[in-house]
C-alpha cells in the first residue's frame, strides 16, 4: 500500500461521493452530522493526490501551465512531453503559478481579467531532458515561463471559460521591456554596460506574491530573484557585505543563466541584480503599456504589496520579505490618489509610487509597535553607516532596517487588510533558524524557537489611520498540530483545523479570511507534519474565530494565489508545482495531476482552478 493511499485511508474520509472534472480533478466529501461552523460541509487533512472541497462544491481547473494565454494568431498548444520551444513559451501559461487577481470588465462581474504570477521554475519538467545538459535555449524558454500572465475570462452557463483569443491577453516574462522609476532610476546602482541609463531593464521573475492599487493596476513581486543570478565560485572572495546580504554570491546560483546570458554573471555585471527584487506595476487594460520598477518600495524578497488608503487619500502599500529574520515594511505616497479605475485615473496615479516615504516595523514586548522611517540623513540611516543617498538606502533596504533597529521576523509573506474594521494581517511561514546557534532568540513577536509551523500575526494602526507611525499587534494563530506537545500551537478556537506554513492571505469583501499553505514538500506527510496532510486552504471568520479548511490539492503541492470575485460567488486559486517531492531513489514524482493519475504518468502541471457552490451561493456559506 502506498503511503498517499494509507494517511488517506487514516484520515477516516470514507465517505468519498464523487469524482468530479477531467481525469478526476477533485472530489467532493459527504457531510458529516457535526454540522459546519461557517457553512459548508468538512473537509479532512488528505494525502489525495487531487483537490478536495467541500460536498456542496465542485472544482474545475481553468488554465493550466502551458495552456493558450490566448493572443490572436498565436496560440500554440501545450505539449505534455514539454517540446514547446521558447518562442511557445511567450504565448503560454507560465510555470508554477502564484498571486492573483480578477479585474471585471463588465459590472455584473461575469466577465473579466485574471491577472496572475508565475514564480519559479522546476527544469527537469519544463524540458524533454532536464537541465542537462544547458543551453541557450533552455534559458530563454526558463525565462519565459516566469512573469505574468494576463487572461479573459467568462461566466458561462457551462461555468468559467478562458475567452480566446482575448485583445487583453498578454504575457509579461523574463524578458519583457520594462521602465525602472523612483529614486534609484538612473543612479550608478542601477547602470550596467547594457544600459547605461539605469532606467531600462529586460525581464521580471521570481514573481510570488502581489498587490493591486486603488486605481486598477496589478503589482507582481520580485521575491527569491537572487537564485538566478550567478558566476564562477573563485569570484566570491570579491562579494561586498551588500551582496552576501542579498544572497548575490556566485557559485550559489540556483540555475546556470550566467553560462549563456552574461547579464547574469556577478562577476562581469554586479549592478545587474540591483534591478531585481522590486515591485513591479503593471496595467492589465493595456497589452501595449511598459512595466514599471518602483523603487521607492524598497528593494528586498519582495513578497506582497497590499495597498488601502490612508486618512487622508494617500496610498500605503505594505510589503513583506520573505526570508528568515527579515522585515515587514510599509510605504506611504506623498501624494493623495486621483480616484476612479478608468484610463483616465490610471494616467492621473502614473507616478504616484515614485515619491513618498518608506518605513521597517517594530513590534515591542507590550503589544506596541512603531514604524520607523527608512529615509537618508534621519534614524542613522546616513552616509557614516554607508548611505550616500536614498538610491542606496532603496537598492540595500535590508541593511537600512538593520540599522534603525527593525525587528527581525520569521519570513514574513502575505499581508491582508480587513475591508472594514482596517486591521492588517500577515503570515510568518516558519523559521526553523530561530534560536539555533548565532541566531537571535525568540522574542515576543516571534515567540518560538525553532518556528516549524509558523503563524499569522496582526496589528491595528493607531486611530485606524494607515499613515500612523504606532499600533497595537497581536497574534491570531500560531500554526501546528495542537496534539503535539511542546509545538505551542494556538488556535483562536479549541475546534478549528490545524494547518502549518500559513502563506497566501485574502479578504473576501465580506471580511472572510481565505488561509493559504505552503509546508515543504519534503515535510508533507511525515514527522510533525503527518496529521496535517498535504497543503490547503482554509476560510477564518477573524470574528468568532473560527477557522475552517476548505480545500485540500494535490501531492507537493502549495495553494496560492485564492481570489474572491465581487459577488462573492467565485473562488479562483492556484495550485503550485504539484509532484514537488520526488522520490530519491527513482526520481519518480508523487503527483500527475491534472491530467493523470498515479503511478506519474504524465508531467503535473501549475494550474488555476475555480471553486464553485453547486446551487451558485456565495463562496464560504
Amino acid at each position: 500500500m502506498s503511503l498517499d493511499r494509507r494517511h488517506f485511508l487514516q484520515t477516516g474520509a470514507a465517505a468519498v461521493v464523487a469524482l468530479l472534472g477531467e481525469s478526476g480533478l477533485a472530489r467532493t466529501l459527504s457531510p458529516d452530522r457535526r454540522g459546519a461552523l461557517l457553512g459548508f460541509g468538512p473537509v479532512p487533512a488528505t494525502l489525495f493526490d487531487g483537490i478536495t472541497v467541500p460536498p456542496e462544491y465542485a472544482a474545475d481547473v481553468l488554465y493550466p501551465w502551458g495552456a493558450p494565454t490566448g493572443i490572436a494568431g498565436a496560440m500554440p498548444a501545450f505539449s505534455p512531453d514539454a517540446s514547446n520551444s521558447a518562442a511557445d513559451q511567450t504565448l503560454q501559461a507560465g510555470m508554477h503559478h502564484d498571486g492573483m487577481h480578477f479585474f471585471a470588465l463588465r459590472q455584473d462581474g461575469r466577465r473579466g481579467l485574471l491577472v496572475m504570477n508565475h514564480e519559479y521554475t522546476d527544469e527537469r519538467l519544463l524540458h524533454t531532458d532536464g537541465v542537462a545538459p544547458w543551453t541557450a535555449e533552455k534559458v530563454r524558454k526558463s525565462l519565459h515561463a516566469m512573469g505574468v500572465s494576463v487572461i479573459e475570462v467568462e461566466r458561462t452557463a457551462q461555468g468559467w471559460r478562458q475567452v480566446l483569443p482575448s485583445r487583453h491577453a498578454r504575457r509579461i516574462h523574463g524578458a519583457t521591456p520594462m521602465r525602472i522609476a523612483g529614486p534609484a532610476a538612473g543612479t550608478p546602482w542601477m547602470q550596467t554596460a547594457a544600459d547605461a541609463s539605469g532606467r531600462r531593464v529586460f525581464g521580471t521573475f521570481a514573481n510570488c506574491a502581489m498587490g493591486v492599487t486603488p486605481w486598477g493596476t496589478y503589482l507582481t513581486c520580485e521575491e527569491n530573484f537572487h537564485g538566478y543570478f550567478g558566476g564562477p565560485k573563485e569570484a566570491a572572495a570579491d562579494v561586498t557585505p551588500e551582496q552576501r546580504r542579498y544572497g548575490t554570491v556566485p557559485g550559489t546560483q540556483w540555475v546556470e543563466y550566467w553560462r549563456f546570458d552574461e547579464r547574469f554573471d556577478l562577476s562581469k555585471h554586479p549592478n545587474e541584480a540591483h534591478r531585481f527584487g522590486w515591485v513591479v506595476e503593471i496595467d492589465p487594460f493595456d497589452p501595449t503599456s511598459t512595466p514599471v520598477k518602483r523603487t521607492a518600495l524598497g528593494r528586498k524578497r519582495q513578497e506582497s504589496a497590499t495597498c488601502t488608503l490612508t486618512r487622508d487619500g494617500r496610498v500605503a502599500v505594505y510589503m513583506g520579505d520573505d526570508a528568515a529574520f527579515e522585515y515587514i515594511y510599509k510605504f506611504v505616497s506623498r501624494d493623495r490618489v486621483h480616484k476612479g479605475q478608468d484610463a483616465t485615473a490610471r494616467a492621473a496615479n502614473r507616478t504616484l509610487l515614485d515619491e513618498g516615504t518608506l518605513y521597517v516595523a517594530r513590534y515591542d514586548a507590550d503589544g506596541r509597535g512603531r514604524w520607523l522611517e527608512l529615509v537618508h540623513g534621519r534614524g542613522g540611516v546616513d552616509e557614516a553607516s554607508g548611505f550616500a543617498d536614498q538610491a542606496q538606502v532603496v537598492v540595500h533596504a535590508r541593511l537600512a532596517a538593520d540599522v534603525v533597529g527593525a525587528t527581525k521576523m520569521d519570513r514574513p509573506e502575505w499581508i491582508a487588510v480587513h475591508p472594514h474594521t482596517g486591521e492588517v494581517y500577515v503570515t510568518l511561514t516558519n523559521n526553523a533558524l530561530r534560536g539555533a546557534p548565532g541566531k537571535p532568540a525568540a522574542d515576543a513577536a516571534n515567540p518560538r524557537a525553532p518556528n516549524l509551523f509558523g503563524g499569522i500575526l496582526r496589528w491595528r494602526e493607531d486611530d485606524g489611520d494607515a499613515a500612523s507611525l504606532s499600533f497595537a499587534w497581536d497574534h491570531f494563530v500560531q500554526a501546528g498540530d495542537p496534539a503535539l506537545p511542546d509545538i505551542g500551537a494556538r488556535y483562536p478556537q479549541p475546534d478549528d483545523d490545524a494547518f502549518g506554513s500559513p502563506d497566501g492571505l485574502h479578504f473576501d469583501s465580506g471580511g472572510l479570511l481565505w488561509i493559504q499553505t505552503d509546508m515543504s514538500g519534503q515535510a508533507i506527510g511525515t514527522g510533525t507534519h503527518a496529521a496535517l496532510g498535504n497543503n490547503q486552504l482554509l476560510c477564518a471568520d477573524p470574528a468568532s474565530g473560527r477557522i475552517r479548511r476548505f480545500l485540500v490539492g494535490p501531492n507537493g503541492c502549495e495553494i496560492t494565489g485564492c481570489v474572491v470575485t465581487p459577488d462573492r460567488r467565485t473562488l479562483f486559486v492556484n495550485v503550485q508545482h504539484p509532484g514537488e517531492r520526488r522520490d530519491n531513489g527513482t526520481g519518480a514524482l508523487n503527483s500527475a495531476w491534472p491530467d493523470g493519475t498515479l503511478p506519474a504518468s504524465t508531467r503535473p502541471r501549475s494550474a488555476t482552478v475555480v471553486v464553485q457552490r453547486r446551487d451558485g451561493g456565495i463562496v464560504g456559506t
